[in-house]
């Protein structure tokens, strides 16, 4: 076989080893940048998992005003066993906190103060961290509560949700209700029926950006909220079992168990907490 050199060759070769070199840099460089990149989505998905818990945010003193300006008490109805697991159903969702997790200036803030996304990983890592002894407060009604709620009015949004009691069941977590008496008093929201167009357009914006524009109003121009006792009320465990695959039929009676269990807490504590024998508790 006979073989021709082209002139020029010798020069081509070496602009052909420059460029193979350089492709080579070029190439290590773009893959230690895609590196870098999946790294950083590999640790901000786990910080969304499991929170930014930060002490120093934590010990911040205007925790200590925001209970005293109020005040916000806590009542405790029975003791809860550091060798269970539970899950905590918090009822009702104050207007101007449900669904702003999704902000992404509100959600570093409060993913420093120790919270986290109600996700179903999420959940299930905060449920499973360290065995036992882990508490999950679980805002039920969220961002569709928040549209009824106002001064007067206790309504809270949990018939069709379901979510928590399975996962309760799947990791043996007993459920515990907890009401915020005075929750809804703190700000004064502008409520409108239901097939309102202002409620259409309420309703629309939460499915798309996941929480619901709320119009309140406080006092100090608007922005402070009222002075008004919250009373929170913690009350006793409902005991589950753990079923790694729970049927529709065992979800729906721990899900009856927890409503009713729900419901004798407020007609309970309603008088002492500031309200009137003859307020009622709506479930929806």
């Amino acid at each position: 076989m006979k073989v021709e050199f082209v002139p020029g060759y010798q020069d081509d070769r070496r602009q052909y080893r420059a460029y193979s070199g350089s492709s080579v840099v070029f190439r290590r460089a773009s893959e230690m940048a895609q590196e870098t990149t999946q790294w950083k989505d590999c640790v901000e998905k786990l910080s969304v998992l499991q929170g930014r818990r930060s002490e120093w945010v934590r010990s911040w003193k205007v925790w200590k005003h925001l209970r005293n300006y109020f005040p916000v008490k806590l009542v405790k109805t029975a003791e809860l066993s550091p060798s269970r697991n539970y899950i905590m159903g918090s009822h009702p969702t104050a207007s101007f906190l449900a669904g702003l997790f999704r902000l992404p200036l509100y959600r570093d803030y409060v993913m420093s103060a120790g919270m986290c996304p109600v996700s179903r990983p999420s959940l299930q890592w905060l449920l499973s961290r360290s065995g036992v002894g882990n508490v999950v407060v679980i805002v039920i009604g969220g961002a569709t509560e928040s549209l009824s709620s106002a001064p007067g009015v206790n309504t809270v949004v949990m018939r069709q949700r379901k979510g928590f009691v399975r996962l309760a069941l799947e990791y043996g977590a007993d459920l515990v209700p907890v009401y915020s008496f005075g929750e809804n008093e703190v700000f004064r929201q502008v409520l409108f029926s239901e097939g309102s167009v202002m409620r259409a357009l309420q309703t629309t914006f939460k499915k798309v950006m996941g929480f619901a524009p709320c119009l309140f109003i406080g006092q100090s121009w608007g922005v402070l909220p009222y002075r008004v006792p919250i009373t929170t009320v913690v009350g006793s465990p409902i005991t589950v079992p753990q079923v790694s695959c729970p049927t529709e039929e065992m979800v729906d009676q721990y899900h009856q168990l927890y409503m009713e269990a729900l419901s004798q807490l407020f007609h309970t504590h309603k008088t002492s907490c500031g309200l009137s024998h003859t307020h009622q508790l709506q479930i929806i």
